[in-house]
């Protein structure tokens, strides 16, 4: 076992021992699930150069030592399929999915395999951080005395996969299929903590509906950054997997040219629905509300009315209330899919529902509707005009957002899940 911070530096030396300068990073080839090591850098007076593996006799822990007795002083130039070790990966990011978070590399894992050198694991423990400043021993004593653990985290090299063509960082190959599986907070999270450049390269990884889910997560500066870094085309798709509330606060924080840009791609039923929010006063029952809702008419009866929602298949969000309109989309009552299942099935859903349900006005103030969802213990609210038409609802999650911190609301159990 040796590792990478034990070699950086040490000295390389011929045949007859003598040196040509000291070891400047390690070069891998992709490809493999554990890559062999297949070259030095070597850092001479003048320039660095590079040694193939096959001219290497040795490596470890006090440097390399060559077979060979002529070198090739030519520059080093990096291959399409390399990585440098230390250039590349060392204290690069990689995505922690099992913590939830981006973590850096602190030193890697090489192990020797049948004569060659391959790397097995990236050390992101604090003992990786002491063996580069050279205190691993004295530290380890102490700690030893101490009775204190030295915290030793390595994440196997098989799990890693370079982000971009770039290697601008690292990401573990199982994301690709285990990010979108992450609840959107936590997917959110660790977007947020990603540098652009890397940011992308996760997105790219993702469904439209699993980047659209984490965007309604994310701090409203952080949406705008990383909708403006996507193609317009794909901006777009996502916007309208979103749903509408969200997506119109997010389009409303775009600049004005950019905005006229990601919307001209979208779906028209989509853009009108965002332009009708963007409409109503910021802090507003209609500028907070989704227009995402059921409303089915009273003559239906119990059966036909869960037919009617298999037919459409609605999102978590919008399930937990059935509302009942008139035939001119008044407001006339509400029932919770609870009191749907256990009616008769030939029951009309009139007989069954609440009559006169509470509601807000669509330019009700924000902290009028967050006052109504507390006071009646209500997962949504529906909104209506002055006519009492039904124009939207208000979710729980939406409402609280008017009277705790978006901080504090992240930490709060989820009632809704997609």
């Amino acid at each position: 076992m040796l590792f990478l911070s034990q070699i950086i530096g040490r000295p390389v030396r011929d045949q007859a021992g003598e040196p040509l300068g000291s070891v400047a990073d390690l070069i891998v080839a992709m490809g493999d699930p554990y890559p062999p090591v297949t070259g030095l850098v070597v850092a001479t007076d003048r320039r660095k150069i590079f040694l193939p593996w096959r001219s290497v006799e040795s490596l470890d822990a006090a440097g390399a030592r060559l077979r060979v007795g002529t070198i090739d002083i030519g520059k080093f130039r990096q291959r399409p399929d390399e990585i440098l070790l230390k250039g590349d990966l060392l204290d690069k990011q990689i995505v922690d999915i099992e913590g939830r978070k981006v973590i850096r590399v602190n030193d890697v894992r090489l192990d020797e395999v049948e004569g060659a050198f391959r790397v097995v694991a990236v050390d992101v423990g604090a003992a990786g951080l002491l063996r580069r400043l050279g205190i691993e021993g004295p530290f380890r004593t102490i700690a030893r005395n101490l009775r204190l653990p030295v915290a030793e985290r390595y994440i196997d090299w098989g799990d890693v996969d370079p982000l971009e063509s770039t290697i601008a960082g690292v990401r573990l190959r199982v994301p690709h299929a285990k990010l979108a599986q992450l609840h959107p907070s936590d997917l959110a999270s660790i977007i947020d903590q990603l540098a652009p450049k890397d940011r992308a390269g996760v997105l790219a990884a993702l469904d439209d509906e699993a980047v659209a889910d984490a965007m309604e997560e994310m701090e409203p500066d952080t949406q705008v950054d990383v909708l403006e870094d996507l193609d317009p085309e794909r901006a777009a798709d996502i916007l309208e997997e979103m749903s509408p509330d969200d997506a119109a606060d997010l389009v409303a924080d775009l600049d004005q040219d950019t905005r006229d840009e990601i919307l001209a791609r979208m779906e028209e039923e989509e853009v009108e629905e965002v332009r009708e929010l963007l409409g109503y006063p910021e802090d507003s029952a209609g500028g907070i509300m989704t227009t995402e809702y059921i409303a089915l008419d009273a003559h239906l009866t119990a059966a036909e009315a869960i037919d009617r929602l298999r037919e459409l298949e609605p999102d978590a969000e919008t399930i937990y209330y059935v509302y009942v309109t008139d035939d001119e989309g008044r407001l006339v009552g509400v029932l919770s899919l609870r009191d749907l299942i256990v009616a008769r099935p030939d029951t009309p859903i009139g007989d069954v529902m609440i009559r006169e349900p509470v509601a807000v006005a669509v330019l009700a103030d924000q902290d009028e509707v967050a006052e109504v969802v507390a006071h009646y213990n209500l997962l949504a609210v529906p909104v209506v005009d002055d006519e009492e038409r039904l124009v939207g609802i208000v979710t729980v999650d939406d409402a609280i957002d008017t009277v705790i911190p978006t901080a504090w609301k992240k930490r709060l159990p989820r009632v809704f899940s997609r």
